[in-house]
């Protein structure tokens, strides 16, 4: 510990990361502690940060702006490649990829001897952060106090924090474990941890980003969003840039109870936990995204994305971001988005996302084929079709009945 002379924090201002400031400077012989607030879209959280960590202890305080780069380089190549977890949109996932970087920037900038961090030894995001750092600095010694100290919940952490007067806006009977950034509000502990219980989604500040459907409004709202090679540009035909695409699409989501979930999920430390999610403007490109791929995709491209997908999510859940894995598939993942241009009306209604209508460019539908009426397609090619296909288990009938002659 003597050889701790500074360290660079991840620092939210949450309950974590209030007190590991103090324990730091208390239990690493008053060692310089520089936080670093990674702003990715999570609004008025980092509203007085920088007084907050200074009295806590700290020397100063960096507030780095991500918020673009982690919509361009991380949430929509995660769209694009349709990936997510047992149905999770990996909102907190790939955000702690691009954090992590950045701190292992400021911390090699001020010659910092370590980078700590508030995440527990029960979460994924241990691993998250821990495996980006490795990425970009191996030499760099890593602090994790909710391994080593003494405090084992989060009401002993209010208890420090209130015994070293560090300002808190939780109280015990509000300390749900939050996660928020421009993409979706996670929700954990408290009643969640029973999965017995129903999430109340109907009390009072429960959810920040969305209502519950059953408060929503009664007549539906139709969105229409248009993508360019796989990545949204506009919506109701107004050009923007990607995060205020899901700005937008959060405010009309969240008014219309949309991208709730409730979810058991599988950890990657071996644990199944229970969360809360609010992705309202995620899950409408989510939807929106599947439903032009259906019309421009074709099948053997689309069945195939569909198993990259479950890899990709996998890989962002478990922080292997910075892999050539990764990387690889997000390679695959572009080459398919080429025809992936068009746009898409959606009604929103009480938390439903309803297809209204999808044009493209690349359709590959064509109504003179499918049609039920006349058309030009041959329906007698069908026949020679099911000889062949269905020749393999003609054959075998025919052996099972002694009627293949050898």
């Amino acid at each position: 510990m003597s050889d701790i002379k500074k360290v660079v924090l991840a620092y939210s201002g949450g309950l974590d990361t209030s007190v590991i400031i103090p324990w730091l400077k208390e239990n690493y012989n008053n060692c310089e502690v520089i936080a670093v607030s990674a702003n990715v879209g999570q609004g008025d959280e980092l509203d007085g940060l920088e007084e907050k960590a200074i009295k806590t202890g700290a020397s100063k305080l960096y507030i780095e702006d991500l918020t673009d780069e982690f919509v361009d380089e991380y949430i929509i190549p995660t769209l694009k490649a349709g990936a997510d977890y047992e149905g999770y949109l990996l909102g907190t996932s790939f955000a702690r990829p691009i954090i992590a970087k950045r701190i292992v920037e400021i911390a090699l900038k001020e010659g910092a001897d370590a980078i700590a961090h508030g995440c527990t030894g029960k979460g994924n995001d241990q691993v998250r952060f821990e495996l980006a750092i490795k990425a970009y600095a191996p030499q760099l010694k890593i602090i994790a106090p909710w391994r080593t100290w003494d405090l084992k919940s989060r009401e002993d952490e209010i208890a420090y924090a209130e015994a070293h007067n560090i300002p808190l806006k939780i109280n015990r009977e509000t300390n749900y474990s939050k996660d928020k950034n421009l993409w979706h509000l996670s929700h954990e502990g408290l009643d969640l941890e029973d999965p017995a219980l129903e999430p109340t989604y109907e009390k009072e500040g429960f959810l920040e980003m969305s209502v519950s459907p059953i408060n929503a409004p009664d007549a539906p709202t139709y969105v229409t969003i248009d993508f360019e090679e796989g990545i949204p540009v506009s919506v109701d035909g107004v050009k923007m840039k990607g995060s205020d695409v899901i700005r937008v699409l959060n405010e009309v989501g969240g008014k219309n109870g949309i991208g709730l979930l409730d979810l058991v999920e599988n950890r990657l430390v071996g644990m199944k936990s229970r969360g809360v999610y609010e992705t309202p403007g995620g899950a409408i490109l989510y939807h929106a995204h599947k439903v032009l791929e259906t019309l421009t995709l074709d099948k053997d491209t689309l069945h195939e994305k569909s198993r990259v997908a479950i890899t990709f999510g996998e890989l962002v859940y478990n922080g292997k971001w910075y892999t050539p894995l990764r990387e690889a598939l997000s390679a695959f993942v572009d080459v398919t988005q080429k025809p992936v241009t068009g746009s898409v009306k959606l009604k929103l209604y009480k938390g439903n996302i309803i297809n209204a209508g999808v044009t493209s460019p690349n359709s590959l539908y064509s109504e003179d084929i499918a049609t039920f009426g006349e058309s030009d397609y041959d329906q007698m090619d069908s026949q020679g079709f099911i000889n062949l296909f269905g020749h393999p288990i003609k054959v075998q009938a025919m052996h099972k009945q002694g009627l293949l002659k050898k």
